[in-house]
Parts: C-alpha cells; structure tokens; sequence
C-alpha cells in the first residue's frame, strides 16, 4: 500500500511540471500577465473645409476656407478641372486659409491639404465640391465707356440683357465715385435699365468711376450677372443749349455765359404732333450724316449733315440748307431743331454726347419714350425711382 501511494504522487508531480512548460512563456515570464495589443493614436489635427467635401451648387462668390484645430495647417490648394489653383492665404498662426479671389460657374474643385498636429503627426485632406452653373447667364453692360469725355448731363447707365428682380441687391452693387462730392441717385427706367444721375448738373471736369459688382449674384428667377463692369470717364466743360421755339433760335452757353446763337426752325406750331417736345434732352450721337425716313409725312431716304441725336423720339439738331428760307424766321420742321449748314457745323463740333438741350415754348410736352429720359424727371419723382 505504501508503495502504491508513493507512486501516484509522484505521478501527479511529473504531470504538474509538464502543464506548467505549457503554459509559461519564452521568457519564463507568465503569459497571462501581458496587455492586449492595441493601434497607433489618431493624429490630433482635424482638418475642416467649407464649403464642405461634396457640396453641390455653391455660390461663386462664397470664400473657400480651410481650416485644422490642434494643429498648423503645412500646405493648401484649392484646384480646377484643368489643375489651376485658386489664390488664397493663411492666416498668421495658420489655423485657416482662405481663397482671395472669386470662383467660376459650373466649375468642380479639388482640395488637397496637409496639416501637422502638436502631436507632430500629419493630417490630410482632400475631396471636392461644385459650383453654381446658372442657365441664364446675363450679359451687363455700362455706359460711359472708359476714358469717354461727356457732357454735363450724361447719366450713368446700366443695362441688362434680362429683366431684374432683385433690383434692391442690385442696387446696392453698383458703385459710383467721384473725385468731388456729387449727389445724385439711381433710379430703374425698365426692369432691364437702371441709371444715376446727379441732382443738378455734373460739376465740369468730374473724374467719374463706376463699379457694377455684380458676378455672381442672383439677378432673380436664376438670371446671374455673367461679370463684374466697371468703368472710368470725365465729365467735360459745362456747355447747355437753349431753345425757347418761339423764337427761332438756339442758344449756346459755356459756364453759364452765352457763346453762340444760331438762328433755327423748329417743328411746326400749328401741328402738335410736329412741335419739338419741351423738356431737357441730351445729346445722344452724333453723325457727320444721318438719313431721315418718315413715311407719314411722305419723306424717305433724306440725307442731312452734322446731326445730333436728342431723343429716342426722332428728334435731332441737324443742317437743313434745303430749308433757309424759314430758318430764324418760322417753325415748319417735323420735330427737329434745323440750322444752316456753317452754323451746324459749329455746333456740331462743339458739342459732347451727353450735353443738355433744353427745350420750351412748345405745346408738346416731354417725350419719355426715349431710355434716355433722366432729365425729364423731376428730382423727387427720380429719387422715388430707388429701389432702396
């Protein structure tokens, strides 16, 4: 019995060392005292972009920005189709950067930025997003052209190749600046036409800039401004023509004096229809020729010198030698202002687009069919014509 039980311990002895080779490690250190394995830590930086990695329809003239928390940003680009980059700039500690410059319509950018955290770990990011693609994309245009030289009545006019709805944003992205203080307001002709004008008459020798800042924005019903128009001119010496028609002359005044006095026929008295509107007109073109058409009164193809447009109506300050025998003696013309052909030619000459021609004594009232109507408005009805 003795014998027996000896060897059943040692038995369990030797069975207890071979479990425990088994388990035990290389080392001889335990195996169930060592940690679960675990990843690398996330880099701290967070990159952020606005507008965000696959935003669609997004407004041209809204910045990029590109922004990282814990961290400084190493390198951005903002990038077209064609692989050319939108400028832009970091802020001083670079934590942001921003585009400085507008984006174009219907257009996909890419963003590729880098950025290393206080962790000294880098961050990335990229992606892309779209742009606005309008399907009405409006023409603007602005009148003076650069370096013009107008006279003192010239408005400032701007035109739409589409009708405006937001006339009030409109109204406040069109900019007018002037080397002295001119007071003056817009007013909305048409829902395609909107013009400045001053209260009185243009200070002469006005140095005049005018910005329509206007890419980008919503015209109404999905109409985009096509581009930004600007534009630089001078306003000319001061020099207004005075007709009263009764008496069959026309007036020249420089500065407020009198410089030249033509004798005139203007449109015909007895005939309303035929008088020469009153109101304050400005010249509007000027042509060594122009060709007179109006098959009511039975004329066509008619060729007259040195005329100067003053209406969208039909009226014009021309040579008429065919008509000397009434020129400063009878009113018998179809509207418009006849002189004789040396005396036209002064005029003619002399004149800017853009100088009033005043106009009374005639039983026609003014003709505002005309888009260049601005003086026949009085100031109080013209500021009223704001949308502001």
């Amino acid at each position: 019995m003795f014998e027996r039980r000896t060897v059943f311990k040692a038995a369990l002895a030797g069975g207890a060392g071979v479990f425990a080779a088994a388990c035990s490690s290389g080392d001889g250190s335990s195996g169930g005292n060592q940690p679960p394995a675990t990843s690398a830590a996330a880099p701290v930086a967070k990159l952020t972009a606005e507008p965000a990695v696959d935003a669609k329809n997004v407004p041209v003239l809204q910045p990029v920005t590109v922004k990282v928390t814990d961290g400084k940003l190493t390198d951005v680009k903002v990038t077209n189709a064609d692989g050319k980059a939108v400028q832009g700039a970091f802020n001083a500690d670079r934590t942001a950067w921003t585009t400085s410059e507008s984006l174009g319509y219907g257009k996909t950018y890419t963003y590729a930025a880098t950025a290393t955290g206080s962790d000294n770990k880098p961050a990335t990011l990229g992606g892309s997003f779209t742009t606005i693609d309008p399907a009405n994309q409006v023409r603007v245009t602005v009148n003076p052209a650069d370096d013009a030289e107008v006279g003192v009545g010239m408005p400032v006019s701007v035109k739409f190749t589409t009708d405006v709805t937001n006339k009030a944003a409109v109204e406040k992205a069109l900019v007018i600046e002037t080397g002295n203080k001119v007071e003056g307001s817009w007013g909305w002709l048409s829902d395609r036409q909107v013009d400045w004008r001053p209260k009185a008459y243009w200070p002469a020798n006005t140095e005049v800039k005018v910005e329509a800042k206007l890419y980008g924005m919503d015209l109404g019903g999905g109409a985009y401004a096509r581009a930004d128009v600007t534009s630089s001119f001078k306003i000319g010496r001061n020099q207004v023509v005075k007709i009263n028609t009764p008496d069959h002359v026309m007036n020249v005044y420089r500065n407020g004096s009198k410089t030249a006095s033509y004798p005139c026929s203007n449109g015909l008295d007895s005939d309303v229809n035929r008088n020469t509107p009153n109101g304050t007109y400005i010249v509007m073109t000027k042509e060594p020729h122009a060709i007179f058409d109006n098959a009511r009164y039975g004329y066509t193809n008619v060729n007259k010198k040195w005329a100067c447009r003053i209406s969208n109506h039909g009226e014009f300050i021309h040579e008429n030698q065919d008509n000397a025998a009434a020129i400063g003696r009878t009113n018998n013309s179809h509207g418009c202002v006849n002189l004789l052909e040396a005396d036209a030619k002064k005029y003619f000459d002399s004149a800017l687009i853009g100088d009033p021609v005043e106009i009374t004594g005639s039983r026609l009232g003014p003709v505002t069919t005309s888009d260049v109507m601005d003086w026949l408005i009085d100031w109080p009805t013209w500021k009223g014509k704001s949308a502001l």
